[in-house]
């Protein structure tokens, strides 16, 4: 018999509230092999993402919520700059699937060639993958809050990116937003706090948060460089409430330009990412032009040069000069022919 005030508890269905057809069974083949220790697995062909070792049973309401939230976000985007969701899977443990990069994060791959920088078209076309990506999820009124190159991957060439790992990912409101969501070194000043919040206080922020993140991933691309290398957090976050900014030496025109608009202290003076995706397509276009005006142009020294060497040999084979060469040679002959009866002579007349 059951006590008097017994509610029955709501299965896990009912306290994720993600639809059934986003589920899948963990005996599914794919996920029988990444239930093991490791809270991030990639399993051919699949990525797994495992939020807590534990069952779902004893996972924490708020950690409920968020795979709930990363679930129902990922499952309403498809775009060939953001990684595809295959499904979710809420029994024994809680699991996003998606596709397998086998490139790796831009994180790592920019480790393992410091601190060579990047080529520049590849960072700058990098940097157009990023910024199409986040013009589809702003269209769509969602703001991912922690842009920064851990949470991009690679495809398997390397010559791709793909935004991932949506966690701190919200639906814009009109109302407020939690504060001082991202990680430091790629957070917009807005969302740091300079007075004491209170735990789970909100701040007023929107998409522009995203385009100030993107400036900072777009500077380590062109540079292979760390933001703020060796400062800690609480200097980070001053220095860029202070509008400070890493350093833009050497760095191209073209590039510089939409650094600084897109790292801007104002947000409202923050250009939106489908003007950004299109300075990044014309920048790239006048590399491509200017490496092809420049290929034309050696091909047209060598050609001069090939010229050269052709009419030099030309003039060298030329008949009129081997006439002429003829000519001196019998010259040389009858000038010989004179002068040595002459020395015979002179010989003769010495020796009496």
């Amino acid at each position: 018999m059951r006590p008097r005030g017994y509610q029955r508890a709501p299965s896990v269905e009912e306290a994720t509230e993600i639809e059934t057809e986003k589920t899948l069974h963990p005996n599914y083949p794919f996920l029988m092999s990444s239930l093991g220790h490791k809270s991030f697995r990639k399993v051919n062909p699949v990525s797994v993402k495992i939020f807590q070792h534990r069952r779902t049973s004893t996972v924490s309401t708020e950690q409920k919520k968020k795979f709930q939230r990363e679930v129902l976000l990922l499952s309403k985007i498809q775009h060939e700059n953001i990684v595809q969701f295959i499904g979710a899977c809420i029994e024994p443990r809680l699991m996003i699937i998606t596709e397998l990069m086998e490139g790796n994060t831009l994180h790592k791959f920019l480790l393992s060639i410091r601190p060579k920088p990047l080529d520049l078209k590849l960072s700058i076309s990098f940097a157009l993958d990023i910024a199409r990506g986040m013009e589809f999820l702003n269209a769509n009124g969602i703001i991912h809050r922690d842009l920064k190159p851990s949470n991009m991957l690679l495809t398997g060439d390397q010559k791709h990116v793909k935004l991932a790992d949506f966690g701190l990912a919200r639906e814009k409101t009109k109302g407020f937003m939690t504060c001082e969501a991202g990680t430091y070194r790629w957070m917009a000043p807005e969302l740091f706090s300079h007075e004491a919040l209170q735990v789970g206080e909100k701040k007023h922020y929107d998409h522009k948060v995203d385009v100030y993140s993107f400036a900072i991933v777009f500077w380590e691309l062109l540079t292979n460089k760390t933001p703020f290398k060796g400062k800690n957090n609480i200097f980070v976050a001053y220095a860029a409430s202070k509008n400070q900014r890493p350093s833009l030496e050497n760095l191209p025109e073209g590039a510089v330009s939409i650094l600084q608009a897109c790292w801007a202290e104002d947000p409202k003076a923050r250009p939106e990412f489908k003007e950004i995706t299109d300075s990044l397509t014309k920048l790239l276009r006048s590399l491509c032009s200017e490496d092809a005006a420049s290929s034309n142009s050696r091909a047209n020294v060598a050609e001069d040069s090939t010229s050269n060497l052709v009419q030099d040999r030309v003039v060298c084979d030329c008949p009129g000069l081997k006439v002429i060469n003829k000519k001196k040679k019998k010259k040389k002959n009858k000038m010989m022919n004179m002068i040595v009866p002459f020395l015979r002579i002179f010989k003769n007349c010495m020796s009496k």
